[in-house]
């Protein structure tokens, strides 16, 4: 049994912000991340972070609020604007303290921190560190770990790295701590904590084709969801415009915000054609865009009845490798094209999830001492779709809110003795079920099981949906979790076994796909990245609301909630 005051779970930027923030108040942290935290998904983030700074010649009047409108408005109205507002005032200060630990980030003529134009912002207010903002982010956050860890005066702050969340404890309306495997043994440990926080990213490999590094299961949502904490608005899942044909690798919006265009097989920029795109074009929002490039896909235009041309020949080659170098490199290493001699060959593919563990602004949920930060968690300040530069942003605003309330809360908690048992009989039951995995006669190959649910959520639950695709595709999902039940491991080692924990996984994905395919079909309406062609318009009076999604052995149980308004009112999104 470990013990320590807070834990949490993920090492990616949310999580290590936290981390840090929980350190300036002297409180002992735990860190459990199933991988290293440098090979967190959160240094795949590329294009930048936004703040209304100001530092672009054509940024010279952006505000908070001009800011917190774009996100808004970019959510199709459905983002809570108290929560909004708070990131959007909080950027600057977020984006000027990581600058300040070290942070390297591009620079303009004048020594300030470069901004470029992101899809949906009316300012170019995305602050980048060439196309590696993610990465360079990541770094400068862990090197604060690092002196919190080797400062004396400092309390203790551990990670453990290639360990797996698997189960919470609970007493009563209380989080009593996780139950975690240790990847490198097989052993099963408990955690006892006073509070806990979930900042494991996203769920995109519950599809086909994804932005999202493999580790994105959706296990960090599925464990507190099982514990009895509601999902929010899991329906709404962004596709980006522009993954590498094939392999789907992101090609960021910052080779479309320098200037890149878009190409149908004719080498005409279709964006032009679609009202909603005519103006922005390709700095459009990214659900507009990768809709219209789903319909050029209908309509026969585009290359090979596949992808598009995204074009930077014309930035030049100074440019491109000033700017874009990351995106040169990944288009040479896997598509064998300099994207300064040809236009580089891409499609759209998943990229986001904007529902999550439901949150309150502190990152708490109704379970008491259980938090969520980042793309686990859903506050809501994306809405029905994210504007690009909100996702590190989100990140490290509410990653240092979540840090700043558990330290509150942990400074005001006496825990139970019951606690203590409930954290143990927690930890029998999850290793009882490891065990029946491994020496359980299944007969079913969870290879097989992964194989259909990520084909069915790309072929019936992706840009376009309809009643009866949403029906079938609940339908597969659920006969995929009957199949689950009778799984087998097939390698029977315990060290380093990665088809245990695959499997373990597996079962986690399945229950998030579950959530967001019966959200899809019962919002009866297109808003956001949640496009039903039998349901074309958006519906303010009835489907303004976020969606509950509760646990039960049965399947999701729905509710609904009023969205969170105050500062602006719901209006048609023009761009």
């Amino acid at each position: 049994m470990h013990s320590h005051d807070v834990l949490i779970v993920g090492g990616g930027l949310a999580g290590l912000r936290a981390a840090v923030e929980l350190n300036k108040a002297n409180v002992k942290v735990g860190l459990i991340s199933k991988v290293h935290p440098l090979r967190s998904h959160s240094v795949a983030a590329q294009g930048g972070i936004n703040a209304s700074l100001g530092n672009h010649p054509r940024g010279d009047y952006d505000t908070a609020m001009r800011h917190a409108f774009d996100t808004v408005k970019g959510s199709d109205f459905l983002a809570d604007q108290p929560a909004v507002v708070r990131m959007a005032k909080d950027a600057p200060l977020r984006v000027y303290e990581i600058e300040h630990w070290g942070c390297p980030f591009s620079r303009t003529d004048e020594g300030k921190i470069a901004q470029r134009p992101f899809g949906g912002a009316g300012f170019p207010r995305t602050c980048y560190a060439s196309d590696k903002t993610g990465l360079a982010m990541m770094h400068t956050l862990f090197e604060q770990m690092i002196r919190y860890q080797q400062a004396a005066e400092r309390q203790e702050l551990v990670v453990y790295s290639e360990w797996l969340v698997i189960g919470l404890a609970v007493d009563g309306d209380l989080c009593a701590g996780a139950v975690a495997m240790n990847i490198k043994t097989g052993e099963v440990d408990g955690f006892k904590a006073e509070a806990v926080l979930f900042a494991t990213g996203g769920a995109g490999r519950i599809y086909g084709n994804s932005t999202n590094a493999i580790i994105n299961s959706g296990m960090g949502m599925a464990v507190p969801y099982r514990a009895g904490v509601s999902l929010k608005d899991m329906e709404f899942v962004q596709f980006h415009p522009t993954t590498l044909l094939g392999s789907n690798i992101l090609i960021s919006e910052a080779a479309r915000g320098e200037g890149g265009f878009l190409l149908n097989k004719d080498g005409h920029r279709f964006l032009a054609d679609y009202p909603d795109s005519k103006k922005a074009m390709e700095v459009a929002p990214r659900d507009i865009v990768a809709r219209n490039m789903a319909r050029e896909i209908l309509a026969g235009r585009a290359v090979e009845g596949t992808h598009f041309r995204l074009d930077l020949r014309h930035l030049g080659e100074e440019k491109i490798q000033k700017q874009l170098p990351g995106i040169r490199d990944l288009a040479i290493r896997f598509a064998g094209i300099d994207p300064a001699d040809e236009p580089v060959p891409v499609q759209p593919g998943q990229h986001y999830t904007m529902g999550g563990i439901d949150v309150d602004r502190s990152g708490a949920t109704l379970l008491k001492g259980l938090y969520a930060a980042g793309e686990a968690a859903c506050v809501s300040v994306h809405g029905a779709n994210r504007l690009g530069g909100n996702s590190l942003l989100d990140t490290i605003v509410f990653g240092a809110i979540a840090g700043e309330a558990m330290a509150e809360f942990v400074a005001g908690h006496v825990r139970p003795a019951s606690s203590d048992k409930a954290l143990a009989d927690s930890a029998a039951r999850e290793r009882e079920a490891v065990e029946r995995l491994m020496t359980g006669g299944g007969t079913e190959d969870p290879v097989a099981i992964k194989d259909e649910m990520k084909k069915t959520m790309m072929e019936k639950v992706g840009i376009f949906r309809d009643r009866e695709g949403l029906s079938s595709a609940l339908e597969t999902i659920r006969g995929l979790k009957d199949r689950y039940k009778r799984v087998r491991v097939s390698f029977k080692g315990k060290v380093l076994n990665q088809e245990l924990r695959s499997t373990i996984e597996l079962g986690g994905s399945l229950d998030v796909a579950e959530a967001v395919v019966a959200g899809a079909l019962a919002r009866e309406e297109s808003r956001g990245s949640h496009s039903r062609t039998d349901f074309r318009s958006r519906d303010d009076a009835s489907w303004l609301k976020h969606t509950l999604a509760a646990h039960t052995p049965d399947g999701p149980r729905l509710s609904y909630k009023d969205v969170e308004l105050g500062y602006f009112e719901p209006a048609e999104r023009v761009y």
